[in-house]
């Protein structure tokens, strides 16, 4: 009974206790309390869901539908298969280190954090799209609220951004939302927004190609994906660090997911169509971005755009439509969440202690706290793909996926990597290694909470980087059967052309 039901534990737990903390009067300490014991409890639940899941047959497991609107075919549809597990046990796994290393808060934020988690696991585990987009735009009011509430000084200018930006995605996103479930009805006969059966469908046209366009805008604005990414530096720099780690450990993630999911099943001949474009705008993004990180004096700033950057490597991924970059795309949403997660956090720690962000003033952190250095460069070397850390095996796979779809995007992909490199060691010899001043002399190194708090991420990179098969088992059938399904309708839809061609030109 508890496993039938651990996807809606997990995702109306947060929410409920999120909402009866803004009611109730209580301090912000017991606050902080409450939300860290919920979500140790969601990590809980997602570790027996990670050690359930078998993965072998490549479907959906711990189903659950509940019919919410019969006559339009909408339902309460929940489950996880290999593209959604490890999206989902980031989503769980991270929560607790923000409560445990973030302790001055109001009672209201720590309230919204724990709102925004359960509408990610929603938006995670929905298998109808109605429900997804309700997830969807739940997910993005507490982070309104965070940063606007709580933000950095141009916090006002960032929320109306970020808010513009999202609110144009998200109708977009309706529209064609609204434009399958037509479709389906059409071709059906009855209406339907379940995942399973609106990938049986036949869709093409323009306005096929149009529903295509508009989830790819709403879901690359969310990644984000250039030219999409604007709304990114101000609203990384703005908001709270612990409101940032949520946006690029998991909240970008979820929208890598949400083109997998949605996307590459629904508009498999769209996506063919386009895909070396889609690829060039990974590409494109990877090197705008690596090269903006380079010129930043803001530390926080450096890792926004840094971020930013390594997202173009893990949607690059999902273009080239192979199993090696699909995979290496799965395998890289833990492996960036987990090692851009630490990097954020760390430099929260970073700013309360000395209330400033710009590299220049920092320096000679490892002299004062060689623990906070080690974890902290554990974390970098991750994000640049170290050989041994998690960051390499999804950055190989996704390359060598990349040089398998179109050569000169692997040789692209693979050599702007290289700027990554650059601006990390030499933020990292700059903050580290350079003299002390007046700033860092007083600064300690991590507290025995924070310590166990960030180690077993820490342990996390290393056994991912070294022993990844445990993860690879999880995911690869499912990725397997989809990019199956995929190349037989593309090819079913090519030779359909063909035919076609054949009979107009004997005619």
């Amino acid at each position: 009974m508890m496993l039938e039901n651990i996807l809606s534990i997990m995702i109306f737990l947060p929410i409920v206790v999120g909402i009866v903390m803004l009611i109730l009067p209580i301090s912000k300490d017991a606050a902080r309390a409450l939300g860290l014991v919920v979500s140790v409890i969601v990590v809980i639940f997602g570790i027996k869901l990670f050690l359930s899941f078998s993965g072998a047959d490549g479907g959906f497991e711990f189903t659950k539908a509940v019919p919410l609107v019969e006559s339009l075919g909408i339902s309460f549809s929940l489950g996880v298969d290999g593209i959604s597990l490890l999206v989902l046990m980031a989503a769980a796994a991270l929560y607790p280190m923000v409560f445990l290393l973030f302790v001055t808060k109001p009672k209201g934020y720590y309230s919204n954090l724990l709102i925004a988690q359960g509408a990610m696991i929603g938006a995670i585990c929905a298998t109808d799209m109605i429900v997804f987009y309700i997830f969807w735009e739940i997910m993005l009011l507490p982070v309104f609220f965070m940063i606007g509430l709580y933000g950095g000084p141009k916090r006002l200018p960032a929320t109306l951004k970020i808010t513009i930006y999202t609110i144009s995605g998200s109708l977009l996103m309706l529209a064609s939302i609204v434009y399958l479930g037509v479709a389906y009805h059409a071709q059906a006969g009855e209406w339907s927004y379940d995942m399973v059966k609106l990938t049986q469908m036949s869709l093409t046209g323009e306005y096929a190609t149009l529903a295509f366009i508009g989830f790819m805008i709403a879901f690359a604005i969310k990644i984000p994906l250039f030219p999409f990414h604007t709304w990114l530096p101000d609203a990384y720099t703005e908001a709270p660090t612990a409101t940032t780690f949520i946006l690029s450990a998991i909240m970008a993630k979820i929208g890598v997911y949400a083109v997998i999911r949605f996307v590459v099943p629904v508009f498999e001949e769209s996506l063919a169509r386009y895909a070396l474009i889609l690829a060039y705008s990974g590409v494109i993004g990877m090197m705008y971005c690596g090269i903006a990180a380079l010129a930043q004096k803001d530390f926080k700033r450096m890792l926004a755009f840094s971020s930013a950057s390594h997202m173009g490597v893990i949607a690059l991924g999902i273009f080239c439509m192979n199993i090696q970059a699909l995979t290496g795309t799965l395998y890289q949403i833990v492996a960036h969440a987990t090692s851009t997660g630490v990097l954020f956090l760390l430099l929260g720690i970073i700013e309360e202690r000395m209330d400033t962000r710009n590299i220049d003033d920092l320096g000679g952190v490892a002299y004062k706290a060689p623990l906070f250095a080690f974890f902290f460069a554990v974390a970098m070397l991750a994000s640049v793909g170290l050989p041994g850390t998690s960051g390499f095996i999804g950055e190989f796979l996704i390359i060598l996926g990349a040089v398998k779809f179109n050569v000169l995007i692997g040789v692209l992909a693979g050599t702007t990597l290289i700027i990554g490199v650059c601006y990390m060691l030499w933020m990292f010899q700059r903050v580290f290694f350079e003299k002390n001043n007046n700033k860092t002399m007083t600064f300690t190194d991590l507290t025995p909470i924070e310590t166990l708090t960030i180690l077993p991420i820490v342990v996390l990179i290393i056994v991912m980087g070294i022993y990844p098969q445990p993860f690879l088992d999880k995911i690869e059938p499912t990725a397997q059967q989809q990019l199956a399904a995929v190349a037989s309708r593309v090819h079913i839809a090519d030779n359909s052309l063909e035919n076609n061609r054949d009979i107009q030109e004997k005619n």
